[in-house]
């Protein structure tokens, strides 16, 4: 069975416009670099067609690594899930036990996650300690400097 990609739908929109650009903007741009490269002559010694190969390298690279995902997406959009447990896709907020800080973070997919705007991936020890928890209930995270202990103050889906 192959491995599923959660996504939001902004996720996977992320991933095409991406897809997008790369097959539209960056993939004819280096196949122009390495036919200009070409013409300098000597390939062995051309370290302009050398960083024009190893562009187009990444490049096919990435376009590939898109595709893959796009297929074996699934895509959840979380407006439309209706539980009052932690799943994936929740907004949740929590407050620290032993400092008082409270945080708000958006449990998405892998590529997704960017903390400084409030989204954590699903795999992150955060959002595993949070999943199928309540409003309320209290949940450990093993961070790297030891347990921290939060309490779940909301849950929603956006």
């Amino acid at each position: 069975m192959s491995e599923k990609f959660p996504m939001t739908v902004n996720g996977k929109k992320k991933i095409e416009e991406e897809l997008k650009h790369l097959t539209s903007i960056e993939r004819p741009k280096v196949i122009q670099l390495i036919e200009a490269a070409r013409s300098n002559g000597d390939l062995s010694e051309n370290a302009d067609y050398d960083a024009a190969k190893e562009r187009q390298g990444f490049i096919e690279g990435r376009i590939q690594d898109l595709n893959t995902k796009l297929a074996l997406a699934q895509v959840i959009d979380p407006s439309k899930i209706q539980t009052e447990k932690v799943v994936f896709g929740a907004t949740v907020t929590i407050i620290n036990l032993d400092d008082e800080k409270q945080v708000t973070y958006q449990i998405v997919g892998v590529d997704e996650a960017d903390t400084k705007s409030g989204k954590i991936g699903i795999g992150s020890p955060i959002a595993r300690a949070l999943i199928g928890k309540t409003q309320g209930d209290e949940v450990t995270v093993n961070a790297p400097k030891g347990p921290i202990q939060y309490e779940i103050v909301s849950v929603s889906y956006a």
